[in-house]
């Protein structure tokens, strides 16, 4: 696996791999407002019209979108500890990274990753017609690796953004972006599949759209985008095997969602119940019988519960080790990944109904989803 940039979508260490997820910062003339009010307005790009036939559409669509893809420049400072006293090299040391983005509003909203920002002492964002403007990151959401940077500007040009819940495998994919400092590079393939959620490892946040379009380190934060100009995901991370490779975006519905928080109060809420879960194979469950007598497991596949944090949410609804959940919120799940995504969708201090299979029993639980603490 390698990730562009340094990606940064670990999902809270201290509640393991199953916890299911949560900087206040606000900026003069934003909206502010708490969790429950009228969404954040991210975007005002009007409405796209249809492509001509005949015309190029991979032409048309970065025509449409190009000019408010920009270059995003970080420094980030940090104290060499070998510096000024013992003479190795100077006290603070700057380390400079780069990333791409695009414009969602025309007074300077910009959609990036949060690995592209993160640590970042100072941001400036270039435009593809020369202008630079100093930038401040509004907030950014590591489970999700989507970010918010702010300029001071004006009747910028916007990025339409499309809807990811229509997109289907086989469709155009073309991605922009910065790739290895080469300013506004486009590369072309198609969406390869939809709803990778085990893409980065089991537990995600995120249901990845994969493409096979060329994304390389620079790219990160840069739109990926249809045939008809509009954004459907912001690239991400990367996987290689030589001769190869595959690319993977946050699907732009999931990075709206999350700006429209940030924008509003400067970070993005998840929901979490407090569990550590493991993948149920026929094989695992027989080794499990085997070596235990704590647990009884089926010889199936399904979603095992491994350990659940004292006082969270799940120990609260009565949620044990050893129990196989079956479904959530009334939707069957297969995988820690599947349950991840369901609880995330749930709203915090909501009853989510879990069905669960303890022993000879199913069972269904009442689980109130509680706020993952986020990092200020």
């Amino acid at each position: 696996m390698t990730r562009i940039a340094s990606l940064s979508l670990s999902l809270a260490a201290a509640f393991g791999a199953g916890l299911l997820s949560g900087c206040d910062g606000r900026l003069p003339g934003l909206p502010g407002g708490g969790w429950r009010q009228e969404p954040a307005r991210i975007t005002d790009a009007a409405p796209t019209a249809p492509l001509q036939p005949g015309s190029n559409v991979i032409v048309d669509a970065v025509r449409r979108v190009g000019p408010a893809v920009v270059r995003i420049d970080t420094v980030k400072r940090t104290i060499n500890p070998l510096g000024g006293l013992f003479g190795q090299g100077p006290s603070i040391q700057q380390q400079q990274g780069q990333g791409s983005g695009f414009i969602t509003r025309s007074d300077g909203v910009i959609l990036t990753n949060a690995h592209v920002v993160e640590g970042a002492n100072e941001v400036s964002v270039t435009l593809p017609d020369g202008r630079t403007f100093g930038g401040k990151v509004l907030g950014s959401d590591p489970l999700t690796d989507v970010a918010v940077v702010k300029v001071v500007a004006s009747r910028l040009p916007v990025a339409p953004l499309g809807d990811s819940s229509k997109l289907r495998p086989g469709e155009w994919a073309i991605a922009i972006g910065n790739p290895l400092g080469l300013d506004n590079t486009v590369t072309a393939g198609i969406i390869s599949a939809i709803q990778r959620t085990n893409a980065l490892g089991e537990g995600q946040r995120v249901p990845y759209i994969q493409t096979d379009a060329a994304v390389n380190p620079g790219n990160s934060g840069g739109p990926l985008i249809n045939d008809r100009g509009q954004v459907v995901g912001i690239n991400t991370a990367i996987r290689q095997a030589p001769g190869a490779g595959l690319s993977f975006a946050v699907p732009i519905n999931v990075a709206r969602q999350i700006a429209e928080q940030i924008v509003s109060r400067g970070y993005a809420s998840h929901p979490y119940i407090g569990v550590r879960l493991q993948t149920l194979t026929p094989q695992l469950a027989r080794e499990i019988n085997a070596s235990t007598s704590e647990c009884r497991l089926p010889e199936v596949n399904g979603v095992v519960v491994v350990d659940v944090v004292n006082g969270s949410p799940a120990a609260k609804g009565g949620l044990k080790s050893c129990d196989l959940i079956e479904a959530v919120g009334g939707k069957a799940v297969r995988n820690p990944s599947e349950v991840q995504l369901a609880v995330d969708g749930a709203r915090v201090g909501v009853t989510l109904d879990l069905r669960i299979r303890r022993g000879q029993q199913q069972l269904t639980l009442g689980v109130r989803p509680a706020e993952l603490p986020h990092r200020r």
